[in-house]
């Protein structure tokens, strides 16, 4: 199908934001020492968090193979920031991104490091991730794939963070993913592809490896009459592996000019790993060339922890004049 180019509360909000962004952000002398730097920060964080939240309904293969950019490219970008006195922190992030497209093959490899300590100096953030990201496009239509990712997560083990750290922060760091990764790979397909409507399914086969805090540390906290008293129980298991699953399904519909929904689906099983099946569903508002508005709401379910999923509604909304 020929691709269609829709007007998205994305391209509103780039169209309103772009030009005058830069201008926003420039501060004059004397802006640090009277709180006005740091308030300018803040915000650009939420117009970014905003533009972020926009361009996750902006799927570029919603219709067909992506037009990207071809040949290889990447860029890294290292972020550090610490403070003393009257607080005691440090956040360390450190990014990078490698593609190559040749024709219908478009690969990348990504790769994250965050480390951070709070106000008192706690660490708060100790993760290390990759991903790795294929597709090769048969037609419009047909497609296959290949999804790749490992995390470690330091901080999710048996060892308080700070002195005095209460045991149900404990139980809960055990019971959190110390090393969880997955590779798979297997065929997609656009089941309709019009130009209000487009679903994709796919479904895809791989290896999964996770263990959780408890496995690495060898033991588990559980409060097992609900009053507070936390019990220790010896975990035997190093770790869980073997053959895992994927389903995944995107769909996009247009009522009209001003209005279009997507819910994204993702169901990932293994054996002997929790289930773990996540859903957004997106109402996008395009009122105006000037105003846009998106409302999500997005449920994270994982088997076996103790509150099994987690639920967040979003609301953005973009005015530019």
């Amino acid at each position: 199908m020929k691709k269609v180019t829709l007007l998205t509360g994305t391209a509103a909000l780039m169209a309103a934001l772009s030009a005058p962004a830069f201008a926003q952000t420039e501060i004059s002398a004397g802006a640090d020492a009277t709180g006005i730097s740091a308030i300018n920060d803040r915000i650009i964080d939420v117009e970014d968090a905003v533009q972020d939240d926009f361009d996750r309904d902006n799927d570029d293969a919603r219709f067909g193979a992506p037009d990207r950019r071809q040949g290889l490219f990447g860029s890294v970008a290292l972020t550090y920031a610490g403070s003393t006195g009257n607080t005691e922190s440090q956040d360390f992030s450190l990014a990078g991104r490698v593609s190559n497209n040749a024709g219908p093959w478009q690969q990348s490899v990504g790769m994250l490091i965050e480390f951070g300590e709070d106000d008192n100096g706690n660490k708060d953030r100790e993760d290390v991730s990759t991903i790795y990201d294929g597709s090769y496009y048969f037609n419009d239509q047909f497609y296959a794939f290949v999804l790749g990712r490992f995390t470690i997560d330091g901080l999710a083990n048996g060892d308080p963070d700070y002195d005095g750290q209460p045991d149900e922060e404990i139980a809960e760091k055990l019971g959190d993913f110390a090393r969880d990764g997955f590779i798979g790979v297997g065929p997609g397909y656009r089941v309709i592809n019009t130009e209000a409507t487009s679903w994709r399914v796919q479904a895809g086969i791989g290896y999964r490896y996770t263990q959780t805090g408890a496995q690495k540390s060898g033991f588990n906290l559980t409060d097992e009459d609900g009053d507070g008293v936390f019990v220790r129980e010896d975990v035997a298991d190093s770790s869980d592996s073997g053959i895992g699953y994927i389903v995944s399904s995107r769909l996009y519909h247009r009522f009209n000019e001003l209005v279009f929904v997507t819910n994204d689906t993702d169901y990932l099983s293994s054996e002997d790993s929790d289930d773990v099946i996540t859903n957004q569903f997106g109402v996008n508002f395009q009122m105006s060339d000037q105003l846009a508005t998106r409302i999500s709401y997005t449920t994270e379910y994982q088997e076996n922890r103790p509150i099994r999923t987690d639920n967040t509604l979003g609301v953005s909304v973009v005015y530019g004049f």
